[in-house]
């Protein structure tokens, strides 16, 4: 198979396939490439649920391969497509770079598939590498692939890393606080799915934005970075930041902070990882404002149970996040049914790590196995303790 760098030599436009087009991260992707025709080509799209947007997508940028979650007639398609799995989109030979923007596991077997093939991978899922991130960073090494955060704040750490030397002291994930972020223990109890859909800075998926409420995504991140930057998960670190314009420093030895600011638009982000190494002009991002007040505030200890949980099952490794990823995607879909309080989330997350026997060094199928495991485990568990 020819190296998607050798035919990017001989074809300037770079050939994407984007996995969760219908999505927030996807929908963002293609307004990026939509500025960029002539540097950018949809190769493959695979979309979620919302059959119309997919449609609509399919009809304007007209990629020549497609997979799909709902089944798509012959006669609502306005060109001729390969229909393929993830796993064969990802390794097809027409496809350069493979951008990961489904949500939870769905992302995990295509992502392999892409690396083993030697593809460049821009990644905005989370779980890929909180549940088996060993597998995932063995597997790009193995093929000298490089994996280009789509994440604001990892996005931001790359950015600051890229040529330095010195020896990094910490990593500083910064973190708005969410939509409940001034409401009292009290006031939390009583907390709706819309109230904590409404997030003060950013506009993004369901799930993430409850994530971005208890802070659980703040603590996806910080395995995330242990995985991508090889720093140790002692030297990671979170601070509340309200306005999301700086998106995570870097310490080095010296004392010296690098920061990376921007206003907060996935778009930037997302345009980084398929223009790296270069840097796009695109007039229809946003710029930071000529005057703006940068606040940083420690975590309040207890109050983000959330964040604690994540680094624990970080800390304890193997099978453990995969547990977490997958209890914390079940206790999200029941607190957004009005199955569950908010404040029941942790404790449902708690409750699955307590049970779990820990596998150190896992194999996908037992990675594989946690989840499914966590998942049982997620939808029997009762605020009442009856489980």
């Amino acid at each position: 198979m020819t190296s998607g760098k050798a035919r990017s030599a001989a074809n300037p436009r770079k050939r994407l396939a984007i996995l969760g087009s219908t999505g927030s991260i996807g929908r963002q992707t293609l307004e990026v490439a939509r500025a960029f025709p002539s540097r950018l080509k949809v190769e493959a799209l695979a979309g979620g649920e919302n059959k119309e947007l997919l449609l609509e997508q399919l009809a304007e940028f007209r990629p020549a391969l497609v997979a799909s979650l709902v089944p798509l007639g012959e006669g609502e398609l306005a060109h001729p497509c390969l229909w393929l799995s993830l796993e064969e989109m990802t390794t097809h030979p027409d496809v350069d770079l493979v951008v990961v923007a489904t949500a939870g596991k769905a992302g995990l077997a295509p992502t392999l598939a892409a690396l083993r093939a030697g593809k460049e991978v821009a990644l905005a899922n989370k779980e890929v590498l909180v549940m088996a991130g060993e597998i995932v960073m063995a597997q790009a090494q193995a093929q000298d692939v490089t994996i280009r955060p789509i994440d604001s704040e990892h996005s931001a750490l790359w950015q600051c890393l890229e040529g330095q030397r010195g020896e990094v002291a910490r990593l500083i994930l910064t973190a708005s606080g969410g939509a409940l972020r001034d409401l009292s223990p009290e006031q939390m109890e009583e907390v709706t799915p819309a109230q904590a859909l409404r997030h003060p800075t950013w506009s993004m998926g369901r799930k993430v934005t409850i994530d971005s409420a208890t802070l659980m995504n703040k603590g996806m991140e910080l395995i995330e970075a242990h995985w991508l930057f090889g720093v140790p998960l002692e030297r990671i670190g979170v601070v509340l930041h309200p306005q999301s314009m700086v998106h995570s420093m870097v310490e080095f030895a010296d004392g010296s902070i690098l920061a990376q600011m921007s206003p907060p638009d996935m778009r930037l982000p997302i345009q980084y990882a398929l223009s790296y190494p270069e840097r796009w002009e695109n007039p229809s991002l946003p710029r930071l404002p000529d005057q703006a007040t940068l606040d940083f505030r420690p975590v309040p200890p207890g109050r983000y149970p959330c964040l604690e949980l994540a680094r624990e099952a970080a800390l304890l490794g193997g099978t453990c996040p995969a547990v977490l990823c997958a209890a914390d995607e079940v206790a999200v879909e029941r607190f957004l049914a009005g199955g569950l309080a908010f404040t029941d989330i942790p404790q449902l997350i708690a409750a699955a790590l307590g049970r779990h026997r820990r596998v150190g060094h896992p194999s996908l199928k037992q990675i594989l196995a946690a989840d499914a495991w966590s998942r049982r485990q997620a939808q029997a568990w009762s605020p009442r303790g009856d489980s």
